[in-house]
């Protein structure tokens, strides 16, 4: 696939970190790697996403993870189920845990890239190891777990109780 997983399976998202359709968002962009395991994705954080003077946000680096893993965890279901990434139904997952090791400063000005892979599945839910990679240098590491939803349901539900909440 040349086009990214984000443009194939939801060209109108508004995600912050991997919606195409959200101009002020910083539209990772995801790809099945050569090797069909891995789900890999570069990104050059804007200065604004900086945490420590010269040293990227940590808030950066789990949103990336989070997003990125949750493409993973999408795509491995379209493989599995022998289906094109964006054919429909369309497959969503939503953030059922997020785990974020940081393992070294990362640095700005450096590009960085994301390695992500299945490491397990019981039911709906499924495990996503993602590593961050400055140059060569491992310097995040993610361990979540992604639940499939029905995405118009969760939204539902969530405004439902929103309203709950004001009556």
């Amino acid at each position: 696939m040349n086009k990214p997983l984000q443009d194939v399976c939801a060209p109108n998202g508004v995600c912050y970190g991997c919606g195409p359709a959200n101009p002020e968002g910083v539209q990772i962009k995801s790809y099945w790697a050569a090797d069909g395991k891995h789900v890999i994705a570069t990104v050059n954080p804007d200065p604004k996403y900086t945490g420590w003077p010269e040293m990227v946000y940590g808030g950066f680096l789990a949103m990336m993870t989070d997003c990125h893993s949750n493409w993973t965890v999408m795509a491995y279901h379209y493989r599995a189920e022998g289906r094109e990434p964006g054919s429909f139904p369309r497959i969503n997952c939503v953030t059922g845990q997020l785990g974020v090791k940081y393992l070294k400063p990362t640095p700005m000005g450096v590009p960085l890239h994301l390695s992500a892979w299945v490491e397990g599945e019981v039911g709906r839910k499924t495990r996503v190891i993602c590593e961050i990679r400055a140059g060569d240098e491992l310097t995040a590491v993610g361990d979540s777990i992604f639940v499939r939803a029905d995405a118009a349901a969760l939204a539902k539900q969530a405004h439902r109780a929103v309203q709950k909440e004001g009556q």
